[in-house]
């Protein structure tokens, strides 16, 4: 069923601490294909986190998650945008009015909620 929700984690960390950590833990428990991208280099469950100054390229995402708060948005609102996922996750912390009203204007599902609650309910 999840196999076909490829998966961004927008502010990956290697940081076991850090919630986009435990989420890809998660995503790749679930079987749920991820790529991590962030700043930090470093690899997460075996895949190497991309870094987020390169806006690499990803196709065929399916949900964006993010973890990075809305004051470390804006400057990737463009490149969120290019990826043309069909939903955006806003964890605790990184609702944002401004991005939502983006998204929606792409008919991208908006999603303010819990990845972690998501995948533990069977919601995601």
């Amino acid at each position: 069923m999840h196999t076909k929700k490829k998966t961004v984690l927008l502010g990956a960390s290697p940081n076991p601490s850090r919630f986009a950590y435990v989420a890809a833990g998660m995503l790749k428990e679930a079987g749920i294909p991820f790529v991590p991208v962030g700043i930090r280099q470093g690899k997460v469950f075996g895949e190497a986190i991309q870094n987020l100054r390169q806006k690499p390229l990803i196709t065929g995402v399916h949900t964006i998650t993010l973890f990075l708060g809305p004051q470390n948005q804006k400057e990737w609102y463009e490149y969120i945008l290019s990826l043309n996922p069909r939903r955006i996750i806003f964890n605790p912390g990184t609702e944002n009015q401004e991005l939502y009203a983006l998204a929606k204007a792409q008919d991208i599902e908006v999603l303010p909620a819990c990845n972690l609650v998501l995948l533990r309910t069977g919601q995601f």
